[in-house]
């Protein structure tokens, strides 16, 4: 009985071991990934007025009002690229329809930036928890071990 106990709690601290690693590669992940998007969009010197000041966007909610604001300009153009366009094709010389494929291409931009703050919120939680629950069966396993003599 006491060897079957043995088995199992070096198996469990062996996946206290792996739970740990892991998380600590989340978190590694996480963290470049964010640092990696920051810096990208302040290269791209990506602002947002708020109260009269500007702002650098450096969160999934400054991302998600700047590309809502785009895209309310955008709509100020016309309120749909077919409506943009009517019955032609789209014409890189027209000023307006270009502005408006730059206005699309910087709100994709936001929108994504937005979709990946929530990625790496979610990366760095798991990475958190994967650390946590390691701590907890590495101590699980070190009990069984002790109480096995």
């Amino acid at each position: 009985m006491n060897r079957t106990i043995r088995f199992l709690a070096t198996g469990i601290m062996l996946v206290a071991l792996i739970s740990i690693v892991v998380g600590i590669v989340f978190l590694q992940q996480g963290f470049a990934k964010r640092d990696y998007l920051l810096t990208a969009m302040e290269q791209e010197q990506i602002t947002l007025e708020i109260n009269g000041q500007e702002v650098t966007i450096d969160t999934a909610k400054e991302a998600q009002i700047a590309g809502d604001t785009v895209r309310e300009h955008r709509h100020g153009i016309a309120p749909t690229y077919g409506d943009l366009l009517g019955e032609g094709r789209f014409d890189p010389g027209n000023p307006q329809q270009l502005t408006y494929a730059q206005a699309l291409n910087l709100e994709n931009y936001l929108y994504l930036a937005v979709a990946t703050f929530g990625l790496i919120t979610v990366v760095l939680g798991s990475g958190a928890f994967m650390i946590i629950s390691g701590l907890a069966f590495g101590a699980t396993g070190f009990a069984l071990i002790k109480i096995t003599g």
